[in-house]
């Protein structure tokens, strides 16, 4: 909202400013996706502007949030993984006067919990029997927070913008007024009349409580921001839809209006305690504007608590990129030049590099790709015969293609359509919080069967949506129009240059996505491919298959400069990264070799992981089996590990990184400078996979600092919420974000160490440093250390750190 938005008769100008002032706090909440289309994200991403170092100072000052791991962590790897020299190098990075003693004495001290923020709920908290009554910060939680999930599972987002009235404020507003069970729960009579006496215009309750609590410009944006996180899982889903809404053009006031939500009740609480106990109220008034004015020493005691912890931070990335910079700068091997057997271009995904590395030792002749998941096709999906449309494309990136399958059965067609609503209708319903019990009761003798068959001869898991996904042929849609040839090959062309496949085509190209296979487990988008909008990549490469060995677009390319020989065929694929098992789709003989050779890769890289999955001492085939229990198993937490422990993101051709195991934690993605003449592909590389890759490592990584803010916790006691929108962890409290701790523990130990993504591209500084000053996003994230960017020179041996506005030669 800006000012001109605001009733210029009902606010004083001073409160103009200050609302927004509290509104700015209002951008500082990054998006959560929903679960049927989960993906990464970076909890901070609406930060970046600012140094990731002031960024937790802040955060934790505000909330007692932690964006760096405890001293015990860094502690245990001291000796181990860091050494005195990884601790020199990052005093010197960090322009620091300490010394060695001065840090492993910080690791000594306790980690004391510093003075932060209280909102008014804190401060009447601090007065309160915590033995015998709930806490105000967890009431006022756990009330908006059932407000959202009955709100927004049943608001029909299209029509809910029409009618200004019927705001989520007014509706929490006259939801609480008719609910006397909060004066009655928390043994205050006299609270319900207090909610009565409030605005029903969000605005007006906004500048209300500036005035009456004293509010200042200075502290608004802060103070705003802190009311925010008490209810960050639903700030970020209400950021998510004006996410959405941004692409359409639409304008979302909904964050405003949580924050007024969020404010009505400090300025209940405010009321209600000066009405009813005037003496505790003079002093909870004299600390609230002490805290008012010192908000800035506060700020300053969190930076200088940090300060060393940051250090340790730093050395064990270093430690890291030391190991990687070695394996760099070894002499690259030379590579068989003759003409490859096989191709395949798979996701830059970490768990692919496994997967390559496994694929390549079978044969010289094998040559693997790094590319996007979703294969830079900007589609979204539609099913068949229905309404029901999926972004099958990073969140970053609106769809600018409709996708539909072409069948001549149109009966068939129906059968499906009705089977996939019928099973995501039950699937809505067994989702639900209450579902344990209720879905049991409904169905009775046939939901324990269900319960028996699942637990003793479980099938394989497999969205209903794929029920649909059968055909060879696909329309092709912009604008309602079909695509003509000449759209099609142009389309393929850039996805080819992309790719760096334009010469040199194998008989056969393995297109290769990926997915999960995993049940009973509401975060399981979360482990298919993000670049596909948390979907698995099968959509994506069939569609793309099916364009290259299209005649008439091969035909259409050479006009592009590209000549794909008629005998080429690319083969559509997907690497199940439960199991390593890849699948081809849409032909009907596979060639012995191939098959052989995908084989025999799988069982090198389920090999590979069977030590972190706890399968050792198992042959092939009961490794495989085993593999495929885990992803059918409804009451395995741990089907695979994900992208866990990912750290790097490696921008260069596959020659310079082939002879490298990365241990499944690098991103890969294949460019040759030398055929980017414009350098545009590298722009579209550090503007869109780069940023993808950063949410995927700062998703991970502040799961692992701050589970109880940003990650999901238990995932036992997960509930759905509105079949889609997220989860609970038991029945209620705030909607949870990130990921679970059995995505990031094995019951032991950690298996993510958080490090900040070590970014590495092969080209020209030059090139480098104008797309990073073209682009304020990708800027922010390298000069305010959100990232490390690195240059690998053509020599093969220099390696280069972008650093304070300059390249530095890494020693």
């Amino acid at each position: 909202m800006n000012a001109t938005s605001i009733n210029r008769n009902k606010f004083d100008t001073d409160s103009i400013l200050v609302i927004q002032a509290m509104q700015r706090a209002c951008h500082r909440i990054a998006p959560t996706w929903p679960l049927d289309q989960l993906i990464a994200v970076n909890p901070w991403w609406k930060m970046t502007d600012q140094p990731f170092s002031e960024v937790s100072a802040k955060l934790g000052a505000l909330t007692q949030a932690r964006c760096l791991m405890p001293k015990a962590y860094f502690a245990e790897q001291f000796g181990k993984i860091i050494q005195e020299h990884h601790l020199v190098k990052a005093i010197e990075a960090l322009n620091m006067n300490a010394t060695i003693d001065q840090l492993t004495a910080h690791l000594e001290e306790n980690d004391n919990v510093l003075a932060h923020w209280h909102n008014m709920s804190d401060f009447l908290d601090s007065d309160r029997d915590k033995e015998h009554n709930i806490a105000w910060r967890d009431e006022i939680t756990h009330q908006i927070s059932q407000f959202c999930a009955n709100h927004f599972q049943r608001s029909d987002r299209n029509s809910e913008y029409k009618d200004n009235v019927n705001t989520i404020y007014r509706r929490w507003l006259e939801f609480t007024r008719h609910d006397p069970g909060i004066e009655i729960l928390m043994g205050e009579s006299g609270l319900t009349q207090q909610f009565e006496s409030l605005p029903n215009d969000y605005n007006q309750l906004l500048s209300l409580a500036i005035q009456e609590m004293e509010i200042t410009n200075d502290v608004a944006t802060d103070y705003a921001h802190a009311l925010l996180l008490d209810v960050n899982g639903w700030a970020s889903w209400i950021a998510y839809r004006r996410w959405q809404d941004e692409f359409e053009g639409i304008e979302n006031q909904q964050m405003q209006e949580l924050l007024a939500i969020r404010m009505a009740w400090e300025l209940v609480l405010w009321r209600h305690q000066r009405k009813t106990n005037f003496s505790a109220f003079k002093e909870t008034h004299y600390f609230w504007k002490h805290q008012l004015t010192n908000l800035h020493s506060l700020l300053n005691a969190h930076r200088a608590a940090q300060e060393l912890t940051w250090v340790w931070q730093r050395a064990a990335e270093l430690a890291y990129q030391q190991g990687l910079h070695e394996n760099l700068r070894q002499a690259v091997p030379i590579c068989d030049d003759s003409s490859p057997k096989l191709q395949a271009a798979f996701c830059i995904d970490v768990r692919s590099e496994v997967m390559r590395r496994a694929l390549e030792s079978q044969d010289a002749s094998i040559q693997t790709l790094g590319f996007a998941g979703f294969f830079g096709l900007p589609i979204e999906f539609k099913v068949p015969g229905s309404k029901l449309k999926r972004p099958q494309l990073p969140g970053l990136i609106k769809p600018t293609i409709q996708a539909t399958q072409s069948s001549n059965d149109f009966l068939e067609t129906k059968r499906k359509e009705w089977s996939f609503n019928k099973k995501a209708r039950w699937s809505e319903f067994g989702d639900a919080p209450p579902a344990t019990f209720s879905l049991v009761e409904a169905t009775g003798l046939k939901y324990a069967y269900k319960l028996f068959k699942d637990s003793f001869y479980p099938d394989q898991h497999s969205h209903p949506i794929q029920l649909a996904n059968n055909v060879k042929k696909w329309n092709l849609q912009r604008d309602d129009q079909p695509l003509s040839v000449d759209e099609k090959a142009e389309l393929a062309a850039g996805i080819l240059k992309a790719m760096g496949l334009i010469s040199g085509f194998a008989p056969s190209i393995l297109l290769v996505g990926h997915g999960s296979s995993n049940c009973n487990n509401p975060h399981a988008a979360g482990l298919d491919c993000g670049a596909c909008g948390g979907q698995t990549g099968e959509v994506n490469v069939r569609i793309l298959a099916n364009l290259l060995n299209d005649a008439l677009i091969k035909e259409a390319l050479q006009s592009h400069g590209i000549n794909i020989p008629q005998s080429t065929s690319f083969i559509a694929a997907l690497h199940d990264t439960t199991t390593d098992e890849i699948r081809t789709f849409d032909v009907e003989h596979l060639d012995f070799e191939i098959e052989k050779w995908l084989e025999r890769a799988g069982q090198v890289a389920r090999r590979e992981r069977a030590d972190s999955l706890d399968l050792t001492d198992l042959d092939d085939k009961s490794l495989l089996a085993a593999t495929k229990n885990r992803g059918k198993d409804w009451s395995q937490v741990r089907p695979e590990w994900g992208l866990a422990n990912n750290a790097a993101f490696i921008v260069a051709p596959r020659a310079r990184t082939k002879h490298i195991n990365f241990k499944g934690r690098a991103f890969l993605h294949d460019y040759q400078w030398h055929n980017d003449k414009d350098f545009s592909i590298l722009e579209l590389v550090m503007t869109a996979p780069m940023l993808v890759t950063h949410w995927i490592n700062m998703q991970y990584n502040a799961s692992a600092t701050d589970n109880l803010k940003y990650g999901s916790g238990n995932k036992v006691l997960h509930n759905v919420v509105g079949g889609h929108i997220g989860v609970f962890e038991g029945n209620g409290g705030d909607l949870r974000i990130g990921l679970s701790m059995q995505s990031l523990r094995n019951g032991e130990r950690l298996m993510h160490d958080p490090l900040r993504l070590s970014v590495y591209i092969a080209a020209p500084r030059s090139s480098i440093v104008d797309i990073m000053k073209r682009h304020d996003t990708v800027k922010n994230l390298i000069e305010n250390d959100w990232l490390y960017l690195f240059r690998l020179d053509d020599d093969g041996t220099t390696i280069e750190q972008f650093r304070q506005d300059e390249w530095r030669l890494v020693n």
